[in-house]
């Protein structure tokens, strides 16, 4: 299993061969880029382009050729992910979650998976050598099943894929209904992704899972004072922290898990 530290920081991709998860946003604000020391993989940044306004307002064309641009100026990438369409009820509904407010797509779960879908098939016509990755969304089970025969039907044998995500999970990771949803993928032969996946999700199906990220390290730094020696406010935003907190995270997880997710 390979364990992603997710950040903003782009430039990090220079400074570290652990394994990095950035949004695609990150790089294509950038003037310039650096070539990565480690492996990385790429967001499309589909959590908050549907947070902000309900739909994406980068076309299936620009997406493909942001990742072309990371291709070529930062090196050959893990996987991208899909423009996938989330299944949360404040991505779906709308509202808010403390100072974030969701526009909602007021779409159905359904309508979702349809476009997450036909997004990846679009992609991978438009892009065929660049590596995106299937990702499976839904609520239910019976949801990411159907999801998964969307693909099948259309001719995507996932069991062959590299890489498939596992979307709308990261809230759910340490319950026994997302438990049930990852037992349930990874019992169709399928090399799943989990994303935002922290300590307790990791202990429980983390042995089901080919990789995971996690930008839990910042969250958690907002709320300790910085580590000694560290001038700012916190750690949020500091590399140090966070490969101190990878290091804890992958002691943590039961001894059987811990050379496999350790792997670079």
């Amino acid at each position: 299993m390979r364990f992603y530290l997710t950040t903003h920081k782009r430039h990090w991709v220079r400074l570290t061969e652990v394994p990095l998860f950035l949004k695609s946003e990150h790089f294509t604000t950038a003037a310039k880029l650096y070539p990565a020391r480690g492996p990385y993989a790429v967001d499309s940044g589909g959590f908050s382009e549907l947070q902000r306004h309900g739909r994406w307002t980068r076309t299936p064309h620009q997406y493909v050729q942001d990742l072309r641009r990371i291709w070529e100026c930062v090196g050959p990438y893990d996987w991208a992910a899909p423009q996938d369409w989330m299944c949360e009820d404040l991505i779906i509904h709308g509202g808010t979650a403390g100072p974030n407010v969701f526009a909602g797509t007021h779409l159905s779960v359904g309508e979702h998976i349809h476009r997450t879908v036909a997004n990846f098939l679009e992609l991978r016509s438009l892009a065929p050598d660049l590596r995106i990755a299937p990702v499976l969304q839904g609520r239910t089970i019976a949801d990411y099943e159907r999801c998964a025969d969307l693909y099948e039907r259309a001719g995507v044998d996932l069991r062959r894929e590299p890489t498939v995500g596992l979307g709308s999970v990261c809230r759910l990771q340490s319950t026994h209904q997302g438990a049930a949803i990852v037992t349930a993928m990874a019992a169709r032969g399928l090399k799943l992704h989990g994303f935002g996946f922290k300590t307790l999700g990791l202990e429980r199906v983390g042995h089901l899972l080919a990789s995971a990220d996690s930008a839990a390290w910042s969250y958690h730094a907002r709320k300790r004072p910085p580590l000694p020696g560290h001038t700012h406010k916190n750690c949020a935003n500091c590399i140090q922290y966070a490969m101190h907190w990878r290091t804890r995270v992958l002691a943590s997880l039961p001894t059987w898990q811990q050379p496999l997710l350790d792997a670079a």
